[in-house]
């Protein structure tokens, strides 16, 4: 037996315009998507092989597919094309599915049980088993869903890793398979602020009553992997918190995380193991806190002719690092583009209790009378931002007051 050390990974793009084609062939967008029949859904295979060196190289190839729903026999929807039949069984994805078909993204792809040989316990299954994963992503952000799908191959494999003798698939081909398994997750990625408790989504769906499952989650932050909870039906043994045991017979293995932090960023990864089957999701958590903004004056600033004034615009309670604080000034009567202020000074950036920071953006104004009816703005950008943040103020200048002569 050959043991996978290292893999080459080399994506060949050997099709353009395969969704375009496929839409106009008629998937209606008026139906439900429990009742879609099939959708465009390409294939990435696989050619592996074994260097001089004795690594294993793998070239990926997207080839054109559909998958397609119905029953054992049907005819291929779409005969020019490799199609994966899916047929009925407990799991169904398109359940799952939300939006309408212009927002979903397929893709299939290969599974590898890694040497772990085993009778999947449903009716029809064989040892020589081969699987692939279906992936349909909500292009709205809407969910993320992996479906493991069993096919039946007539030749049995020979001893060696799966993936050294990936069972051939032709084009044209039809391929009938069963839903075996889904892994669900409608949080595919998180932006919360500081002191949040989020809910971290993962369902899972078995085509037979719950087997031997292993729940875990992970967080995966700066190149290190923490358990954060496990639990094993076998034995019945709970490590961790923020999971819902009960619920997992359910299939509801969601994390309710403790109130985040900055240490709270990164990846959390879900993980739902029914042997010989591994699903999980990948969902990134960023935190985010939109900056307060002020400046140190009212909507009207009145200033005397030879007097000069400290202008300071405040961003405070933003994260992360950086933003950006630019003063402008607009002539009365409004100008075409205002124009940035040059001397302008910024503070270093504060760093608050609660993990956030602050800036301040600083300049001294000392007007003549012919900038009286001049609007000066704060602009204050940051990626938490959808649009920048504007605080204005008008300037009115006024000429020195003279003594008063007196006469007697």
């Amino acid at each position: 037996m050959i043991v996978p050390t290292t893999r080459l990974y080399i994506m060949f793009w050997t099709f353009g315009g395969l969704i375009l084609a496929l839409l106009c062939l008629g998937v209606s967008g008026s139906q439900s998507l429990y009742d879609v029949q099939w959708l465009p859904c390409p294939f990435v295979d696989e050619k592996v092989q074994v260097n001089k060196e004795g690594h294993i190289e793998t070239k990926y190839i997207n080839r054109e597919a559909v998958l397609q729903f119905g029953n054992v026999g049907d005819k291929p929807l779409h005969p020019a094309f490799i199609t994966f039949l899916v047929t009925a069984s407990k799991v169904d994805m398109r359940r799952y599915l939300e939006g309408s078909e212009d927002t979903l993204h397929c893709e299939i792809r290969r599974y590898s049980t890694g040497g772990n040989v085993m009778r999947w316990p449903t009716a029809g299954a064989q040892d020589h088993d081969v699987w692939f994963t279906c992936t349909i992503r909500n292009t709205q952000g809407l969910f993320v869903i992996t479906t493991f799908l069993r096919h039946t191959t007539g030749t049995p494999a020979q001893g060696q890793m799966d993936f050294l003798q990936w069972t051939t698939v032709n084009d044209r081909d039809l391929l009938t398979t069963s839903a075996a398994m889904v892994v669900l997750t409608r949080t595919p990625s998180v932006k919360v602020g500081f002191l949040k408790e989020p809910n971290l989504h993962c369902l899972f769906a078995v085509d037979h009553k719950l087997p031997h499952a292993t729940v875990e989650w992970r967080l995966q932050r700066h190149g290190e992997r923490s358990k954060l909870f496990s639990y094993s039906s076998r034995t019945g043994k709970t490590e961790g918190s923020g999971v819902a045991v009960k619920a997992i017979a359910a299939g509801n293995a969601s994390i309710k995380l403790p109130p985040t932090r900055k240490h709270s960023e990164g990846t959390y990864i879900c993980s739902v193991m029914v042997p010989p089957l591994n699903g999980s999701h990948d969902i990134p958590l960023t935190i985010s806190e939109q900056p307060r903004v002020s400046i140190n004056v009212g909507s009207t600033l009145s200033m005397t002719l030879g007097k000069n004034e400290k202008l300071i615009c405040d961003a405070e309670g933003y994260y992360p690092l950086d933003v950006n604080i630019e003063w402008y000034c607009e002539e009365s009567g409004g100008s075409p583009m205002p124009s940035l202020l040059e001397n302008v000074m910024h503070s270093s950036h504060r760093y608050n209790q609660d993990g956030t920071y602050s800036l301040s953006a600083i300049f001294y104004l000392q007007p003549g009378l012919e900038n009286s009816g001049y609007k000066y703005t704060c602009r204050v950008s940051h990626k938490s931002l959808l649009t920048p943040i504007h605080k204005s103020f008008y300037l009115i200048v006024t000429g020195r007051k003279t003594a008063r002569k007196r006469f007697f």
